[in-house]
């Protein structure tokens, strides 16, 4: 596995932040002796200029990690520390170079201690996880490497659970629109049938009527009928 650029980049700028603390002090030396000092004095500008360099590259090379997932926020929080710390030792060693901060073998002292190689716990790290303590950098890279596969599949898990609740809900409102032309169907069929209903009591009622009017006339005839047979019968 190639080796993570960002701990490449880091161990590099460490290396400089140390020759800068080292030359500080052999400045310092020189003009205590009264002795004059531009050429160290040019070479620690640079190398400050470098240092600043270095880190910009690493707030650069952070960001876009933990933007494309690359690392876990836990691991982005550790080089966050990291970075954190060496930018108050840049502030230190320019501090210390203008004369205006601790002497720069108290930064050196910090910045020596264990070797920064890869594989070796970083001494700046003042409160390493447990997981991580004792693992080297492309360990701690692998180990990131597999909970992020292990997020994403609990992603993927979570994104099927969410498309099966979706296509469940679509089915249920498929089956609400369903009732409710249901519902529209026999609402129509009840109001059609009312007025059928309406209808035919409408006629009931006429024949009614008419029926009635038939019988009294069939009376009065009647009446009539008895009326000229009396009339007409002869009498004794």
């Amino acid at each position: 596995m190639a080796p993570d650029p960002w701990f490449s980049t880091y161990d590099s700028t460490c290396q400089i932040a140390q020759e800068i603390a080292e030359k500080i002090q052999q400045r310092n030396q020189c003009e205590r002796r009264g002795e004059k000092t531009p050429k160290l004095t040019l070479t620690i500008r640079t190398l400050l200029k470098n240092l600043k360099v270095k880190i910009d590259t690493l707030k650069d090379l952070l960001l876009r990690a933990v933007s494309t997932r690359q690392i876990t926020q836990l691991e982005g929080d550790r080089r966050q520390n990291l970075l954190d710390d060496l930018v108050t030792r840049e502030r230190l060693l320019l501090a210390s170079f203008k004369n205006e901060g601790a002497e720069p073998d108290l930064i050196r002292s910090s910045l020596m201690g264990e070797d920064t190689k890869r594989g070796t716990p970083n001494p700046w790290l003042c409160e390493e996880p447990e997981e991580t303590r004792g693992l080297g950098f492309d360990e701690i890279r692998q180990q990131q490497q597999k909970i992020i596969q292990e997020q994403d599949a609990g992603l993927d898990a979570l994104s099927s659970i969410i498309s099966r609740q979706k296509q469940m809900g679509q089915e249920i409102g498929n089956e609400l629109d369903e009732q409710n032309e249901i519902i529209d169907d026999l609402a129509n069929l009840v109001e059609n049938t009312d007025e059928k209903l309406r209808t035919e009591a409408r006629r009931v009622t006429l024949v009614d009527r008419k029926s009635t009017s038939c019988g009294m006339i069939m009376v009065i005839l009647l009446l009539l009928v008895a009326i000229v047979v009396v009339a007409v019968w002869p009498t004794n």
